[in-house]
């Protein structure tokens, strides 16, 4: 299936859509922000240390709405580094590239605009292009596993008004992670490998749950071996060629991993040789609205001549970020399972059962694959292969997401799996396009084979003029399905009332400082 030659009009769609959807919630996020007031939340906000100008309120007037809760931390950090020590909870290359935004491509503001301004200037843009490309990303990824434009088309449509929307455009890392992760997959797809490993390795360098991309890798490269060792009949030579494509596979496979690993280690070396080490000018260097702050919050600063090492310091293996979740957020394995906490279970069970529901469904329809890991050659479906949701290719990214969702549900604050899945797998919006493609009839095809059709030479629907298909409202599947929602099934109205009422709801209280997830 060749996506590539001339214009796409399904990929033109996503983008146009994306970047109308970023600029309706930077619009709606301002209104709501103007119109609520904010609510006394107890959470990390450093002191300015400097008056506001004009130009200054006017950038927090619009847009401090998207400057909430963990959004602090990120802009702190890209103005004033890692100088607490729960600040090593969010990793660096997210406010590295705010800080780079904001010093080069918004230079010629740095008069009208203080820092602080500008950072979150640079939020908002780098957000809007990141989840533009997110979008368009796993529309090709969608296309390469999928095999349905359609599908893979209605997938990152909703993906630009997916539950976790607020946090796209709001200055956390979600909408730089899923470009990376996106197009790391997609890459990986192609058969691009060394692309698809530095897209990882980046990845793993915005969030720690990057880290379980390294198995997409080792999949790629196992599944590759095994279906090459399954060619020709068995004898004592296939054991010795088994032993020579080992021997040649696993050093790639090796450095590959590493690669995929690498951030996190230098960011753990980074924050050990900080906050462990024995500074003399730290404690000089820090404005004293800041060391007040650290005083009053119990907050550790940088190595200091004074005060003891953090205990995480003398571990066999000194791993901050784990002690940071444990110390000062208590995350760990049920720990969240009391009674106070189930608003924030309810909060969580809509993306959990969608979840749980995707992972069923693929299952119930590959019993065998999933039962073989996808490592067995089989010659029906070398002659028929099946496209859509239930496709055996989907198999890993079933295997990744459940991964997430199962270790999030038991092991996280359960409120923000809704975040953490959306931003890091495709199989929520892939599953979500296959309920409404299967099931609505707004959606039923009518032209040529989605999988096999040539990208443009699908035929117009009904009522539309030639030439229409993706080039605005009438060929959006998502805008078809908001007009005609009151004839949608119970199932879509459920999906697409689920997907808007999040972003909605998350514009509401995030915006405003009320917990969201």
């Amino acid at each position: 299936m060749e996506l590539e030659s001339g214009r796409d009009p399904h990929l033109q769609e996503v983008v146009w859509f994306a970047v109308h959807c970023r600029a309706l919630t930077l619009l709606l996020q301002a209104l709501f922000n103007l119109l609520i007031p904010d609510h006394a939340a107890d959470a990390f906000s450093p002191p300015r240390l400097s008056q506001l100008g004009g130009w200054d309120t006017l950038v927090e007037q619009l847009l401090g709405g998207l400057s909430r809760w963990d959004a602090e931390h990120f802009l702190f950090i890209a103005e004033q580094g890692y100088l607490y020590e729960h600040n090593c909870a969010f990793f660096p290359l997210y406010p590295l590239s705010l800080r780079a935004v904001a010093e080069v491509a918004l230079w010629p503001l740095r008069w009208p605009l203080r820092l602080r301004s500008r950072l979150l200037l640079s939020a908002v843009l780098l957000n809007a292009l990141c989840s533009t490309l997110a979008a368009a990303a796993l529309y090709k990824l969608g296309c390469a596993v999928l095999g349905s434009r359609r599908v893979a088309a209605l997938a990152a449509l909703l993906f630009s008004i997916g539950p976790a929307n607020v946090f796209m455009a709001a200055a956390y890392s979600e909408s730089m992670f899923s470009c990376l992760a996106f197009g790391a997959m997609w890459q990986l797809e192609e058969g691009q490998s060394w692309p698809s490993t530095l897209l990882f390795s980046l990845a793993a360098g915005v969030r720690a749950n990057g880290l379980v991309n390294a198995g997409f890798v080792l999949y790629s490269r196992g599944k590759s071996l095994a279906l090459r060792l399954q060619e020709g009949p068995g004898s004592a030579r296939k054991l010795l060629l088994m032993g020579q494509h080992l021997l040649r596979a696993a050093p790639p496979a090796v450095v590959a991993c590493a690669g995929v690993l690498l951030p996190f280690a230098l960011f753990q070396y980074y924050a050990y040789t900080r906050f462990c080490g024995t500074g003399s000018s730290v404690e000089q260097a820090v404005p004293e609205p800041l060391l007040q702050l650290a005083l009053d919050k119990g907050y550790r600063l940088a190595a200091t001549t004074s005060g003891a090492q953090p205990p995480w310091c003398s571990q066999r293996f000194p791993v901050v970020y784990s002690y940071i979740q444990d110390a000062y957020w208590n995350v760990g394995f049920l720990r969240y399972f009391e009674l106070r906490q189930i608003p924030n279970f309810l909060l969580a069970l809509p993306v959990t059962l969608l979840g749980s529901w995707a992972a069923w469904t693929f299952m119930a329809a590959n019993p065998r694959h999933c039962l073989t890991l996808g490592l067995e050659r089989r010659k029906s479906e070398e002659s028929k292969p099946r496209a859509g949701f239930c496709c055996p290719t989907v198999f890993v990214y079933v295997v990744h997401a459940t991964v997430l969702l199962v270790f999030g549900f038991f092991c996280m604050h359960v409120q923000v799996l809704t975040r953490f899945l959306s931003s890091s797998s495709p199989v929520l919006y892939w599953f979500s396009a296959h309920l409404l493609q299967e099931h609505e009839p707004l959606l039923q095809s009518h032209g040529p084979d989605p999988q096999t059709a040539a990208p443009g030479s699908e035929e117009p629907r009904p009522g539309e003029p030639p030439g229409s298909c993706g080039k605005g409202p009438p060929g959006n599947a998502v805008v078809r399905l908001l007009r005609g929602y009151r004839s949608l099934t119970p199932r879509g109205r459920g999906l697409l009332g689920f997907f808007l009422t999040y972003w909605l709801l998350g514009l509401v209280l995030h915006c405003n400082f009320f917990p969201w997830t």
